[in-house]
């Protein structure tokens, strides 16, 4: 009962073993269901995982240097137009067309901030003719901007539909209304088409 096993029940739990062995073991051939990883990504894994915080204070060091690292590289597709690593707001082929569009084209509202300067300058002054240019001023730069942001949303309605039929357009009209309201020198992402450029 307690003594050495029969060379047959070894024999048999070898048999077993190589059995299992064998289902274990994929042929070479087989697809293994993922890409495989870059060097040096499976590095960085490596090290990040050999380098598991101690502390808690170790932790919220790295997780702060982690999002330093991500915002950086988030910067640097902003300034260079690289897809990659752009915040979620601007990702995908419908964004990139709605900002291409934008940018290809002169828009009454991007001019909006130095003519409220130049109003505001006006009706500051004593003239009491001068004030009444500057509201005249208010009324004439508004509904021009009323008429070109209906027209871009038409347009980049009707451009969308032509080109991204099977894509979401949720927000995209916004989006595109949000970046005419900014100086071309200041868009994030940087325009990447030149003016009158068609995208």
């Amino acid at each position: 009962m307690f003594g050495s096993r029969s060379k047959d029940d070894q024999s048999t739990d070898a048999d077993v073993s190589d059995a299992v062995e064998t289902k274990q073991v994929r042929p070479a051939e087989a697809p293994k269901g993922r890409p495989t990883p870059k060097r040096s990504e499976s590095q960085a894994q490596r090290r990040a995982l050999a380098k598991t915080p101690v502390t808690r204070k170790e932790a919220a060091k790295r997780a702060r240097e982690t999002r330093r690292a991500d915002m950086a590289r988030q910067r640097e597709a902003l300034a260079s137009g690289n897809e990659r690593y752009l915040p979620n707001r601007d990702k995908g082929p419908v964004r990139k067309f709605v900002r291409d569009y934008v940018d290809s084209r002169w828009c009454v509202a991007e001019f909006f901030l130095p003519m409220a300067i130049v109003i505001l300058m006006l009706s500051m002054t004593p003239s009491a003719g001068l004030k009444n240019i500057s509201l005249l001023l208010w009324l004439f730069v508004i509904v021009l901007i009323v008429f070109d942001s209906i027209a871009i949303t038409v347009r980049v309605k009707k451009q969308l539909k032509e080109r991204f039929p099977d894509e979401s357009h949720r927000g995209a009209r916004a989006y595109a209304l949000m970046r005419t309201l900014q100086l071309r020198r200041m868009r994030l992402p940087k325009p990447q088409v030149k003016r009158g450029e068609r995208p």
